[in-house]
């Protein structure tokens, strides 16, 4: 069980939203562009400052991007809007924004900075093996147990957590660890998955 498993339910209620783009021409490379950009600019704030309060901006920026993400993939279906160039787009953009948005985690105190970056490499190796499964199949793997929406909870709740209770800092590398666990797992799945074998 996996978020991902969420997002119809998601999705019905952007609908509305997603019919107000069309008719203002929005496309969905501008949306993929958007969420991008917005996770930059919050990954730049929290590299020059990454103090605890910040990382309330985390969790807003998470949901914000969770949104756009839905709309630009419901804007493609719906009205026949998919590219090849749109395809490379949002793979490439969901990479460099994960990075962007995680980053910063490693330079807060207590955090081990190779273990953070090993956390880092796993994240993209998650999306990289889910495209592998599309690769030789035909079937994009969403396995977890940690996969895009559900490292979003995640960092977004630890993020909120930090805010809330900046003692906590010194359970970073826990919380790293535990990470890469389930990142692992999550490669071990979509794997399986791009062999069709169950994950």
């Amino acid at each position: 069980m996996t978020l991902y498993q969420l997002k119809p339910a998601f999705q019905a209620l952007l609908n509305p939203v997603m019919i107000g783009l069309y008719k203002r021409r929005v496309t969905p490379n501008h949306i993929t562009l958007t969420a991008m950009a917005l996770c930059f600019i919050t990954g730049a704030v929290l590299i020059l400052f990454p103090q605890p309060v910040l990382f309330v901006l985390l969790p807003v920026t998470l949901i914000a991007r969770m949104a756009l993400n839905a709309l630009d993939g419901m804007l493609a279906r719906k009205y026949n809007q998919t590219s090849r160039p749109g395809a490379i787009l949002n793979e490439i953009g969901d990479v460099l924004s994960d990075i962007a948005l995680y980053l910063p985690f490693i330079l807060l105190p207590y955090s081990n900075v190779s273990l953070g970056i090993i956390m880092l490499f796993c994240a993209v190796m998650t999306e990289f093996c889910g495209v592998l499964a599309q690769t030789l199949n035909g079937v994009r793997s969403y396995a977890g147990p940690l996969g895009k929406s559900d490292r979003a909870l995640a960092f977004g709740i630890w993020g909120l957590a930090l805010f809330v209770w900046p003692q906590l800092m010194q359970w970073n590398n826990a919380v790293w660890g535990v990470a890469v666990i389930l990142l692992l797992w999550t490669i071990v799945n979509r794997c399986r998955s791009a062999l069709g074998e169950e994950g």
